[in-house]
């Protein structure tokens, strides 16, 4: 194995991957982790890390601190997942991907050292070990580490952080994790260690207790983020940013602060960040007001985050998000609510182990919708999905592939339309 398409055979052909196969390739236990973990040498005890999990927001909120590390002066790592584009977008030191010769050398590297020890990891498993070595070598100062699936069984949960911070907790994947809140949240709650801070992105009175009972456990001192900061008012600026009037405690903290992050959603999760980071700065980082402002509005430029209500063209307007939950839909709902259209069309495909009635049951009833099949084993039927759809007064077209979805859509589109991109992060994706 000498090339760098050699190695991608060899990670998606030859390991299970979730994202492609779904719940087949979930593993119910860290051993492989752990094991992988020593055959490197605990790559990760050698910088300092953040850990996050949630059910929506985790991308936005540890791209958005990742930012803000940056800015601040410190060598950055951030692990990610999935990727849109570029298998490289999971692993980043200081917004850059890694280097194609890394990830060829790490793969070799293991495949060496496996012929003793014989271990059979999943993507993910080795994707984690490939990040947490890399981030060993250039030297990193901390590491943004994104929770994968849940959070107690994710191969990131080897870590001891600076913080845990949990986003939310809404309904996902509950075949892995649980069919009520509670026992999604107790998933979650897995990432929480010893004596280490935690903070919560949003309260409500189904999960909050299980934070408070783990946080009690563990000797921890938690946040409600919610509970301390949130947004007086908002506006788009004339150079395509939001601008926010933050609150903390009824009070006026961050006037006109500027995220280059779109979508209401960020909204919350901007108040996540801001309550980490004050946690950070408990244990003396010395993070500014300056440095977070900065960090914020150039959270796109500096570690290259795509997918998140990104407008990427215009007369028609063409607008992506990879929401893809009941919750992350209902905002997105919301959001295209507060855009000016004409028509709207939607061009939406899903995978099968969602809740697809759910999802449906949200979107707007006043679209044109082109349904559509992703590129993976694990998409959904454009057919099934046209007649679930119907049910709830949706009509529409189904197409083959995302391709022609998305072409057919800007074929029929005037200038004054909206077309929306999402239901997947693989739909999205592939129009990126």
């Amino acid at each position: 194995m000498k090339t760098y398409p050699e190695v991608l055979d060899f990670l998606y052909g030859q390991l299970p991957m979730f994202q492609r196969t779904g719940p087949a390739a979930y593993k119910d236990n860290l051993e492989n982790t752990f094991r992988l973990d020593e055959l490197f040498g605990h790559p990760h005890r050698s910088f300092k890390t953040i850990h996050l999990a949630g059910t929506n927001g985790k991308g936005s909120v540890s791209h958005m601190l990742a930012s803000i590390l940056q800015e601040a002066g410190f060598k950055t790592g951030l692990y990610t997942s999935p990727h849109l584009n570029d298998f490289r977008e999971r692993i980043r030191v200081n917004g850059q991907m890694i280097d194609k010769d890394a990830v060829v050398r790490f793969t070799e590297k293991y495949l060496e050292k496996n012929q003793s020890v014989k271990l059979e990891p999943s993507f993910f498993e080795i994707t984690v070990s490939m990040a947490f070595d890399y981030f060993r070598s250039q030297q990193v100062d901390v590491a943004v580490i994104e929770v994968g699936l849940g959070g107690r069984l994710d191969s990131t949960n080897i870590i001891t952080p600076e913080v845990s911070v949990i986003t939310n907790i809404s309904f996902d994947h509950q075949a892995l994790l649980g069919d009520t809140l509670p026992k999604i949240a107790a998933e979650k709650a897995g990432i929480i260690k010893q004596g280490i801070p935690v903070v919560i992105g949003e309260t409500t009175d189904e999960t909050s207790f299980v934070f408070e009972r783990f946080a009690k456990i563990g000797e921890c001192s938690l946040f409600f983020a919610d509970r301390e900061y949130s947004v007086a008012s908002s506006v788009l600026t004339m150079d395509g940013k939001q601008s926010l009037n933050i609150e903390r405690n009824n009070e006026i903290v961050f006037p006109k602060l500027r995220l280059d992050l779109l979508g209401i959603y960020q909204r919350h999760n901007v108040c996540t960040v801001l309550k980490t980071i004050d946690v950070l700065n408990t244990y003396d980082w010395h993070i500014s007001e300056e440095v977070i402002r900065r960090g914020l509005e150039k959270t796109i430029v500096n570690t290259g985050l795509m997918g998140r209500w990104q407008i990427i063209g215009h007369n028609p307007m063409i607008i992506c998000d990879t929401g893809h939950n009941p919750a992350g839909i209902k905002l997105v709902v919301e959001q295209i609510e507060h855009v000016a259209w004409k028509n709207l069309h939607m061009v939406i495909g899903m995978v099968n182990d969602k809740d697809q009635n759910e999802v449906l049951s949200l979107f707007p009833k006043n679209a044109i919708y082109y349904f559509s099949r992703a590129n993976i084993p694990r998409a959904a039927d454009p057919e099934v999905l046209l007649s679930k759809a119907k049910i709830f007064g949706l009509s529409g077209t189904c197409h083959s592939t995302v391709r022609e979805a998305f072409l057919q859509a800007r074929l029929n589109a005037c200038v004054n339309d909206l077309i929306f991109v999402g239901g997947s992060t693989f739909v999205v994706a592939e129009v990126l």
